[in-house]
């Protein structure tokens, strides 16, 4: 402990009083995951106030063999950001650094560092007529380095991409203190492996992402947001087939939400109303953009698709909004899913993907085949139909103990759930990382050779093991001697 204390002491020399505290009312909130599944302890938490301080930082963690967890805005869905239960790790907070260091109008392109808020970064661009196309229900808490630490995704991966599309440059901090400068965005660069590419998503085992350079597009001029009911998941899709042949350059996001689902919401937000008359067993919401507001025919196009949809008996019933405000009170309802359901009680939650062509046939299996399994569960799905991420959620059955509940049938329903997910040839993860949550299934599931490549990557990257132990890559099995 005098070992321990002693470093605590020199942090607290390097970072000054505002950039290092071991106070047990100040660490409290950092400790537990945004869900409350996880529950570790820190010997304080580190805020350096440059890239250069958490690079001196990194060398003396180094130097007394503390292991680092990377800290963003603490949102993150799979325990990625929580420290371990023995007390002997630091938390890295670079919520400090939350400086637009340079915002260039013309060429596309802002460089900022990894603490800066995703909704101040697209005030920032709204402030030049730009924005930054990715967005999350977190973004007021969220931070640059999280969401590329996480390749994070959100509603409008559909068109642009998840935060791996966004990224022009890097700047990180390596597990022995060097700091790797690749913000500079080139289009062209054949100088052998992209390295940033290699951090994002990393999800801090192979370095600490401290500033990055990220393409902003022109600013919306003029929107549309519909939603539509239908009476199942795979009418859905063929909706989006003919929204993405009719109108493929202003397609931004479309959202899938069931009944279930929607009540869930209106009975969460006291003020909310139903968008449509009666109820549907689907819900689709259909967001097209343009940067153009010169009176283009977006809307009526958009009405025409709709009414061709209904037509084909593909849609029951359908409205627009007819201002922004109604655009975002349905957003909203979009928005409102996790929190509402939160309220209901205890549910595992799957963040799932499968070629966006199967989704359907997806869900339309797995829901019954969950709740047969498992009786007394309700099985949903909504979220991202367009780029096939679905949130895969099993409600609990009523009355039972939320942990016990978890820990017991809780974890063998994901292992059904990621079976069923691995059999159509889709992913465990699709926007919210591996973290601590999935490391376990991620060996039981992932390809072999993928998972070797990992382990060899994070011993050549770091090889003492100390940026953020246990999370995302799955150790390495356990060489026998006979």
């Amino acid at each position: 402990m005098n070992r321990l204390n002693e470093f605590a002491a020199r942090v607290r020399d390097l970072l000054g009083e505002r950039g290092f505290t071991a106070d047990p009312d100040l660490l409290e909130p950092w400790l537990t995951d945004w869900r409350g599944r996880f529950h570790g302890k820190a010997l304080g938490l580190a805020s350096p106030a440059s890239t250069v301080e958490v690079a001196a930082f990194v060398r003396l963690c180094g130097e007394y063999g503390v292991p680092i967890v990377p800290q963003g805005g603490n949102s993150g869905m799979s325990g990625g950001a929580t420290p371990d239960e023995s007390g002997t790790s630091v938390l890295l907070s670079l919520r400090r650094m939350d400086t637009v260091r340079e915002l260039d109008a013309s060429a596309g392109k802002v460089i900022c560092e990894a603490g800066v808020i995703l909704q101040n970064l697209h005030e920032a661009a709204e402030a030049h007529g730009l924005r930054f196309p990715l967005t999350l229900g977190g973004k007021g808490s969220a931070t640059v380095g999280g969401l590329i630490s996480t390749n994070a995704g959100g509603t409008q991966v559909l068109r642009h991409g998840t935060m791996r599309a966004q990224v022009l440059g890097i700047e990180a901090v390596l597990a022995n203190g060097e700091i790797f400068n690749g913000l500079t965005a080139l289009k062209k660069d054949n100088r052998g492996f992209d390295l940033k590419q290699l951090l994002i998503g990393s999800e801090g085992t192979l370095g600490i992402v401290t500033a990055a350079t990220l393409r902003l597009l022109p600013a919306i001029g003029e929107r549309v947001v519909a939603w539509t009911g239908l009476s199942s998941i795979g009418k859905a899709r063929e909706l989006l087939m003919r929204f993405e042949k009719a109108m493929p350059d202003e397609l931004e996001g479309f959202e899938v939400m069931p009944a279930h689902s929607l009540a869930a919401v209106l009975d969460h937000l006291p003020t909310a109303r139903p968008p449509l008359a009666d109820e549907h067993e689907w819900n689709a919401l259909v967001e097209l953009v343009t940067p153009s507001n010169d009176g283009s025919d977006m809307r009526s196009r958009a009405e025409e698709v709709l009414a061709a949809a209904m037509e084909a008996g593909l849609v029951d019933d359908a409205v627009i909004a007819a201002n922004e405000k109604q655009a975002d009170d349905l957003w909203l309802l979009r928005d409102s899913i996790a929190p509402a359901e939160r309220a209901l009680g205890p549910a595992m939650q799957h963040d799932i993907s499968v070629p966006v062509e199967r989704m359907p046939e997806f869900v339309e299996a797995a829901i019954p085949a969950v709740e047969q399994r498992y009786p007394g569960t309700k099985a949903l799905g909504f979220g991202h139909l367009g780029d096939g991420n679905v949130h895969f959620h099993v409600l609990a059955p009523q009355g039972v103990i939320a942990g016990e509940w978890e820990e017991a049938d809780g974890k063998q329903i994901s292992r059904f759930v990621h079976d069923l997910v691995t059999a159509h040839g889709g992913s465990i993860s699709a926007e919210h990382g591996i973290g601590q949550l999935k490391r376990d299934e991620l060996e039981r599931l992932n390809d072999p050779v993928a998972l070797s490549i990992m382990r060899q990557v994070k011993q050549a990257l770091d090889p003492e093991g100390l940026l953020n132990p246990g999370k995302l890559v799955p150790l390495a099995p356990a060489k026998s001697n006979a």
